[in-house]
């Protein structure tokens, strides 16, 4: 059973903002699939309507063969997201963020804030409130909380948006040590073709609400006649605009 098998999504806002049109793809299970594309692409909505967030106008989405809109009360179980706009509380250490999600996610908390510090990797960082902390610290908090209770999908909507090198860096090993140690699966969206061919098994560009190329980002740059995933997407991006 794939992990995500998503087919002919649309999602409409209003009377005329097509916002999706006809957006079909599947993730495996321990797979790392990457949704890129300009903004207003649609990958945000499309990463909303898989977490069970937002109701899709039509088309279906499964996860793990349930529907995560209607099947909310079971799909949360196997599904955390983590938005691009996400942020901490100031006032709270890190380790109380911790405690303070394990609680409301339930189970053994001690045993998921355990898992929570050792990804984030922060340290004695921990102990410190998060006023404090640098955006890429904030990020990598962030990040632990929504990965702590090892979720089998783990939704991410620009994980190193705005980030420096190092902090990018750090998140993308957080990433892929989660998926090595869980065998879990990842569906993110990112601007940053580096991290795309980096962390990605398999890629889907979307263009104007549609899947306009998909596969390995090895073999996309292959068939585009690419030096890399960056000239990939602005071939592909020019061809379909």
């Amino acid at each position: 059973m794939n992990a995500i098998e998503v087919t002919d999504l649309h999602k409409i806002y209003g009377d005329d903002v097509h916002a999706v049109k006809g957006v079909s793809f599947t993730v495996k299970p321990g797979e790392i699939y990457g949704l890129i594309g300009p903004n207003g692409s649609g990958k945000t909505t499309t990463l909303r309507i898989i977490a069970g967030i937002v109701k899709p106008s039509r088309g279906t989405v499964k996860v793990y063969g349930l529907d995560p809109y209607r099947d909310f009360d079971k799909t949360r179980g196997l599904i955390s997201y983590l938005p691009e706009e996400a942020s901490t509380y100031p006032l709270l250490t890190g380790l109380e963020h911790l405690y303070f999600y394990a609680r409301l996610y339930g189970g053994d908390v001690k045993s998921i804030v355990e898992y929570g510090v050792k990804i984030t990797g922060l340290g004695d960082r921990l102990n410190e409130e998060t006023i404090g902390y640098s955006h890429g610290m904030k990020r990598r908090l962030l990040l632990g909380i929504v990965l702590m209770r090892r979720p089998k999908i783990a939704i991410l909507d620009e994980p190193t948006s705005g980030l420096d090198v190092h902090a990018s860096v750090s998140i993308r090993r957080m990433i892929k040590q989660y998926v090595v140690e869980t065998g879990a699966s990842v569906l993110l969206s990112s601007h940053n073709m580096l991290e795309i061919e980096y962390l990605c098994d398999r890629v889907g560009l979307i263009f104007k609400g549609k899947i306009v190329a998909e596969g390995e980002p090895r073999k996309l740059i292959e068939e585009y006649d690419a030096a890399n995933m960056e000239d990939v997407f602005t071939k592909i991006v020019r061809e379909e605009g």
